[in-house]
């Protein structure tokens, strides 16, 4: 279930991203990358890339290695200790949820949807494109 007062926080930091930035000519495709900030805290970060080169059956997310822009250390980062859940599926699952409503209402997400495809996954793991 998507929660709002985390998805306003991470619409705020994508929208200062996606406006700020022009994204270079030869973007392809945008990853956004998952980090685990703190195993023992159970802190998670996303960190978004655009990518020269698409390729939706490479699951292992070579593509996204070809940057062209990437946010840098501008990693917006949630907290779930308190929750029931401190995995790193649960975290997957949460930022997963933001990234798809922020395609669908997002207010820069036509920089995202002109590409030729989004996914998202923890960089040392398989990619689940959502566009």
């Amino acid at each position: 279930m998507l929660q709002i007062n985390i998805y306003e926080e991470f619409a705020h930091w994508l929208d200062g991203l996606l406006e700020n930035n022009d994204m270079p000519e030869e973007t392809q495709a945008f990853c956004f990358n998952l980090y685990e900030e703190s195993d023992e805290d159970h802190i998670y970060g996303i960190q978004i890339v655009a990518a020269g080169d698409f390729d939706p059956e490479d699951k292992e997310g070579d593509w996204a290695c070809e940057e062209v822009w990437s946010s840098g250390e501008d990693i917006f980062t949630v907290d779930t200790s308190d929750e029931d859940d401190t995995g790193w599926a649960h975290a997957q699952d949460l930022f997963r949820e933001m990234a798809e409503e922020y395609l669908r209402n997002g207010k820069y997400a036509n920089i995202l949807k002109d590409s030729r495809g989004v996914a998202i996954g923890f960089v040392d793991g398989e990619l689940v494109i959502i566009k």
